[in-house]
């Protein structure tokens, strides 16, 4: 039988910054407990607001959801036009960027703090994650520390993102693999393709990542 070497009473994260003081921290969890959450579902320029006021970079017309969670906004940046869901989850122990026209649906969690499993203490260790321009991460899908989903990437629901996932690429499954290359139909029954290529087409089958 294997001997526990683990020792979680030498638990220590004072090399750790969270970025701000622990009475800022406070404020804004209370804030983010009682202004955020219980605004009405409308109120999306008064939530950007509330985000911007402690530090979070938020673009034009962003659309967050009352429900959706962050744990250091001053930690986050969004791009213009971009949505976060009901219950999405930016455990922003580290940087979260989410580039323009993204969408973060719900209840999916980007998860930039982790523990070193071979460290006897528990270690914290923590990696930033960049959503780019154009990509989707699908409902209840959970995202690795230290993640890059490329331009137009998606993540298809319920997937656990281990590795990147390219630029025009749809990853699906726990650990999240290659399915398909995304296709965006321009205006003209053309095809874009992410990088900046045209495809002629008529039409695709299974478009719904979930």
């Amino acid at each position: 039988m294997s001997r526990n070497r683990i020792r979680l009473d030498r638990y220590d994260q004072s090399g750790y910054s969270r970025g701000r003081s622990g009475a800022v921290v406070l404020l804004w969890w209370l804030v983010q407990g009682s202004l955020f959450r219980y605004s009405l579902h409308p109120m999306y320029g008064w939530r950007r607001f509330l985000l911007r006021l402690f530090g979070a970079r938020i673009g034009r017309g962003v659309q967050v959801r009352a429900t959706a969670r962050f744990t250091y906004p001053w930690k986050v940046s969004i791009g213009d036009w971009s949505w976060v869901g009901d219950d999405a989850e930016f455990y922003s122990l580290d940087r979260i960027e989410v580039g323009a026209h993204c969408v973060i649906s719900q209840r999916s969690y980007l998860c930039t703090g982790s523990h070193d499993i071979e460290d006897p203490c528990f270690g914290l260790v923590t990696r930033p994650i960049v959503i780019r321009d154009g990509a989707w991460v699908a409902s209840d899908a959970f995202v690795y520390p230290g993640i890059t989903v490329g331009v137009m990437g998606v993540v298809a629901a319920r997937s656990t993102v281990t590795r990147p996932v390219p630029d025009g690429e749809v990853h699906a499954g726990t650990p999240a693999a290659f399915v398909k290359r995304r296709i965006v139909e321009e205006s003209d029954g053309s095809a874009a393709l992410p990088d900046g290529g045209v495809q002629r087409n008529g039409g695709h089958a299974g478009r719904s990542a979930g």
